[in-house]
């Protein structure tokens, strides 16, 4: 589909070239005579021109006013001003408002087309942005933090506050797997600053050196193997949003050195001499207590109230099971889409079982329970023996035909095992037990020897029959 040009010129001979011109470059051009015709197509027909090609004094007004009047209602387009009485007030003028370039009459055609060409690849990635961050937005709206429950609509009521806020700085305080980048996805895409980065930084996961040089950057020579210039996050983040998840785990000399660049928005990579200016809103998270490590010395008391401008803590999943109701079945929709399974029946047995654990893994636990059960299933029906949640027993078949009940077998979730380790494990141990028969072993796992039989070649394991 082309792009719209709308050219606003008086000159009718001027306009007809201006329009057979970039007609054939394959613009879908529109042409307005005056300032009425403009806005009859803009307002009216709800003209949506990725540029704006004007004539600057037009008979019924000054092309400027008209720009500062219309466009706050526009999708983002880039505005060019041709005119034969150019002065350097009126110059400042247009560029103060926006406007891509100011362009003496009379221009030549060569250097015009650089100019639009120019115009319109800045056009082309400001709308991306936009579109980026309206998906965004969709995706991570307040809504996006799911439950029923008064802790969750608490959570969700502070979100949509803090959205209509231009805030600097806020600490996410919960437990480990409660939803702390869920909100911090939520806050950035929600505010003013989601058409810009939001940039992420797990302060657990580096050493102290290491973390240094990712935060603000070094350049070339700053130390042994930095062969380059890097960008810091925080440079990365200019405009955008800093997110700095574990923040109790970063060392004191670098809580100092965030402080001051947080204070002054000023701050200098490693190995240089030059202060780079940056404007970065800065999302703090932890699992730990700030409160109680800032009283025994662990964490900068300056810092922590640097940040603290809010405080949002998330609940433990463990004191809103209510919200199961809602969370379970999003995350068998979402897993179904994922992996093609048709899951739609939660027995009463599950159900029962989800509420009966603790889940001191929070929701991140939860959805890893739901993803193995839904990628393990057979049918519509959620199948109760693959919960496999500590501390309860579950058999790996609900009946045999002897009638007794197998051996129970448990997995750990603490990530030591991706699900093909597990998939593996189930069959090859359940196999072991059968003596390598598949047909027993089908059984026992509630599936058809041809699926198992496909499994077992899959993963290389031997069998009898």
């Amino acid at each position: 589909m082309p792009n719209t040009l709308l050219i606003i010129e008086d000159e009718p001979l001027l306009g007809q070239e201006l329009s057979r011109h970039y007609a054939k470059a394959g613009w879908e051009v529109e042409l307005a005579n005056d300032l009425k015709e403009a806005r009859r197509l803009l307002e009216e027909q709800h003209l949506e021109p990725l540029l704006i090609l004007s004539d600057m004094n037009l008979p019924d007004g000054n092309a400027l006013g008209f720009m500062e009047e219309i466009k706050g209602k526009l999708v983002h387009c880039e505005w060019l001003f041709l005119t034969g009485y150019g002065g350097v007030q009126e110059s400042v003028r247009a560029l103060r408002l926006g406007a891509y370039e100011f362009i003496e009459k009379p221009c030549e055609m060569d250097r015009l087309d650089l100019v639009m060409a120019s115009a319109t690849r800045s056009a082309l990635a400001q709308r991306r942005l936009l579109e980026q961050a309206e998906v965004g937005y969709r995706k991570y709206s307040p809504g996006a933090f799911v439950g029923k429950s008064i802790a969750a609509q608490r959570v969700r009521d502070m979100l949509t506050r803090l959205n209509r806020v231009p805030f600097s700085a806020i600490i996410i305080g919960g437990e480990t797997g409660t939803g702390k980048g869920l909100v911090a996805r939520i806050l950035h895409h929600g505010g003013k600053r989601g058409p810009y980065p939001l940039v992420e930084l797990n302060c657990a996961a580096l050493p102290r050196d290491l973390l240094e040089s990712e935060l603000f950057g070094h350049e070339a020579g700053a130390f042994t193997g930095a062969t380059g210039r890097h960008r810091g996050l925080i440079e990365q983040a200019d405009s955008g949003t800093l997110f700095l998840d574990e923040i109790g785990e970063m060392p004191l000399d670098l809580q100092a050195k965030l402080l001051k660049a947080i204070e002054d928005r000023k701050f200098r990579r490693l190995g240089s001499e030059r202060e780079i200016s940056v404007d970065v809103q800065i999302l703090a998270a932890s699992h730990r207590d700030l409160e109680s490590m800032v009283r025994e010395g662990a964490f900068r008391s300056d810092l922590y109230h640097r940040l603290s401008v809010f405080k949002l803590n998330l609940p433990p999943l463990r004191e809103v099971k209510q919200d199961l109701d809602e969370l379970v079945p999003l995350f068998i929709a979402e897993l179904n889409a994922k992996a093609a399974r048709q899951v739609k029946i939660i027995p009463d047995k599950v159900w029962a079982e989800l509420r009966a654990h603790e889940w001191p893994g929070n929701v991140r636990e939860l959805r890893n329970v739901v993803e193995r059960c839904v990628l393990f299933a057979e049918g519509p029906v959620f199948p109760a023996q693959w919960l496999q949640l500590p501390g309860r027993h579950h058999d790996l078949a609900s009946s045999s035909a002897t009638g007794t009940a197998a051996d129970g077998l448990f997995i750990p979730l603490d990530g030591s095992m991706d699900l093909d380790d597990m998939d593996r494990y189930i069959i090859e141990t359940t196999l072991n037990s059968h003596h390598g028969n598949v047909t027993g072993a089908a059984r026992a796992l509630g599936t058809t020897r041809e699926t198992l039989r496909y499994r077992v070649r899959k993963y290389g394991l031997k069998e009898t029959g």
